[in-house]
């Protein structure tokens, strides 16, 4: 089964770039993440076990094309956006029958799944900029997000601050850090597993050195 995304760079550049000048608390940064913090962000993700996958806040679908590359062909993506403009502009450009993104706020992912007759996700992947977010309303993403999780699934997150870090270890327990200088701007990345052990490597391995993809840069 072939995904048809039909996503142009420069028409994805400029919607981008409005919706941060509008929005600026909302995006956080003015260009769309880099291929490497996209690779590094979705290093833990088993491919073959992963049915359910949402995502927060997909923006112009940079991870979002990503992650359809690489799914199963009988699993899901739901993409949840408070942004109409970029809700409007996936659901337009992105034709696969796996797809659907909803106009609306990731402290409701448990609803939203729960009308298309899902219970639960695998992986849950946020980039929205959580220190701008109201402390009631990201208590509240974090706590929905860990109760809709499988056992063994784990929340993929990336920030520019580690100003999350504290709700997320309050939350979800145990969690690791990773960091990708090739980025605008260098990104903070956090994996949250639901079973409380480290984060799994590249295609759902076990990982060695107790360290989450990117501690190997030395910063943290």
């Amino acid at each position: 089964m072939a995904t048809t995304t039909g996503l142009r760079r420069s028409e994805q550049m400029l919607l981008f770039g409005r919706n941060f000048f509008k929005h600026p608390k909302m995006l956080g940064s003015l260009i769309p993440s880099s291929r490497f913090l996209i690779r590094q962000l979705l290093a833990p993700v088993d491919w073959d076990r992963a049915r359910v996958i949402v995502e927060y806040g997909p923006g112009v679908g940079t991870i979002t094309t990503e992650v359809l590359r690489r799914m199963r062909p009988d699993a899901r993506m739901i993409a949840i956006d408070t942004n109409r403009d970029f809700a409007d502009y996936l659901g337009r450009r992105i034709r696969d029958p796996r797809f659907e993104v909803v106009l609306g706020s990731a402290a409701d992912v448990e609803r939203i799944l729960a009308e298309r007759g899902i219970t639960h996700a695998d992986y849950a992947i946020s980039g929205i900029p959580y220190t701008t977010i109201p402390v009631g309303i990201r208590e509240e993403i974090l706590r929905a997000t860990r109760r809709v999780l499988e056992p063994g699934g784990t929340f993929l997150v990336y920030q520019f601050t580690r100003a999350v870090l504290h709700d997320l270890r309050e939350v979800f327990g145990h969690v690791e850090e990773g960091f990708e200088p090739l980025n605008v701007l260098p990104a903070r990345l956090f994996f949250a597993p639901t079973n409380g052990t480290s984060a799994p490597g590249p295609n759902g391995k076990p990982r060695t050195n107790g360290t989450a993809a990117g501690m190997r840069n030395g910063r943290h």
